[in-house]
C-alpha cells in the first residue's frame, strides 16, 4: 500500500459552529484502493470531517483533495466519483427498490443498459432480488441499509464513504454488508469507513485514523497501533491459594506494575512471554499453586480508549 498514490489528502481541515470547535486542524491522507477506518468517540469531529469531505459543509480553515480536486474550489468535480451510505438509510419509502437504485443512477447521469446490468447484479449479490418491487417502507432496517448501499454502488464509485454500516443491523445483514465491501475493496474501491465497531475495524481496515477532541491522536495499521501500547501488555495469573505478595510479584524482572482483582493479578511487561516463564518458576520456589497463567496483548478496544483519553485508571504501583 505505501507505494500508492494518495486518493484523499486533507490539509489542515477545521470546522467551527460559533464558539465550538468540532475539527481542529486535520491532516491525514486515504492511499487509492485502501480501507481507511476513522474512529473516535461521539462527539470526536467523525462526521463533520466526512461532511466536509463529501460536500454537506463548508470547511472553517483548511481544505482537502479528492483524486486531486480542491472540495472547496472544485467541489463537484471532487465529489464526481464518490458515494455516501449514512449511518441511517435515507431511502424513498414510498418508491421500490428498483425505483430507488433507478433514481439514483439517473442522477448521475448512468446510461439505461449500464444501470440495469448493475442493479440486477446488486440486488442478487446483497440478497435482494426477490424483492425489487417491494415498496422501501416495507424493508427492516437492514434491509435498507442493503438497499442504501445498492443504490450508492450502482453508480459505479471510485470511494465509498460507509458512515456506522452495520449500527443496529442483524447479523446476518452486517456480515453480508462488510463481505460486500471487502471484495468491492480488494478489486479496487477505495472505502474510507467510520464505525464504533472496534472487531469490525480491526478485521476489516488496512490502516485507522483515531479523531478525538476534533483532533487526530493517532493514525497507522492496527498491528502498529498495538505495538505503540507494548507497555499495557500483560501477564495474568490466578492463584488456588493465597497469594503471594504482591511487592515480590513487582519485583520480577521487566514487571512495570501491577494491579489485581481477588486471587487474579495482572503484570505489565513489554516482554510478557518471559514474565510468564519467571512467574513460573517463581510459584515453583514458593508455596503457592498456579491455577491459570496467560499473556495477554492489548485489544484494539484497549487502544482506542487509550488514544482517546477514556481509559483514566492506571495499573496499581
Amino acid at each position: 500500500m505505501s507505494g500508492q498514490a494518495n486518493i484523499i489528502e486533507v490539509k489542515g481541515l477545521s470546522k467551527t459552529f460559533g464558539k465550538t470547535v468540532a475539527v481542529n486542524q486535520v491532516s491525514f491522507a486515504v492511499r487509492h484502493g485502501e480501507l481507511f477506518g476513522f474512529l473516535g468517540p461521539n462527539g470526536a469531529g467523525k462526521t463533520t470531517t466526512v461532511r466536509m469531505l463529501t460536500g454537506v459543509l463548508e470547511p472553517t480553515e483548511g481544505t482537502a483533495t479528492i483524486q486531486g480536486h480542491d472540495i472547496r474550489s472544485e467541489a463537484l468535480l471532487s465529489r464526481a466519483h464518490l458515494a455516501v451510505v449514512p449511518e441511517e438509510a435515507n431511502v424513498y419509502l414510498d418508491l421500490s427498490l428498483w425505483q430507488n437504485i433507478m433514481l439514483m443512477a439517473e442522477l448521475h447521469g448512468m446510461g439505461r443498459k449500464q444501470r440495469t446490468h448493475n442493479a440486477l447484479e446488486l440486488l442478487e449479490s446483497l440478497g435482494l432480488a426477490d424483492r425489487k418491487h417491494q415498496k422501501a417502507r416495507t424493508l427492516s432496517k437492514g434491509l435498507r441499509q442493503r438497499l442504501m448501499l445498492c443504490a450508492a454502488l450502482v453508480t459505479e464509485p471510485e470511494i465509498l464513504f460507509l458512515d456506522e454500516p452495520t449500527s443496529g443491523l442483524d447479523v446476518q445483514s452486517a456480515r453480508l454488508i462488510r463481505r460486500i465491501v471487502q471484495e468491492l475493496n480488494t478489486k479496487g474501491l477505495t472505502v474510507f469507513l467510520t464505525t464504533h465497531n472496534m472487531e469490525e475495524a480491526e478485521k476489516m481496515c488496512s490502516r485507522l485514523a483515531i479523531i478525538n477532541n476534533g483532533q487526530i491522536s493517532a493514525i497507522d495499521s492496527p498491528r502498529r497501533l498495538h505495538s505503540a501500547m507494548r507497555c499495557r501488555q500483560f501477564v495474568e495469573v490466578s492463584f488456588l491459594s493465597e497469594p503471594p505478595p504482591m511487592s515480590e510479584l513487582q519485583s520480577l524482572s521487566g514487571v512495570s506494575s501491577l494491579d489485581s482483582a481477588g486471587n487474579t493479578i495482572r503484570l505489565y511487561t513489554e516482554k510478557p512471554g518471559r514474565t510468564a516463564a519467571e512467574i513460573a518458576l517463581f510459584a515453583k520456589s514458593k508455596p503457592v499453586e498456579i491455577e491459570h497463567l496467560c499473556t495477554r496483548k492489548p485489544s484494539l478496544e484497549d487502544v482506542f480508549l487509550y488514544f482517546t483519553g477514556q481509559n483514566k485508571k492506571e495499573p496499581a504501583q
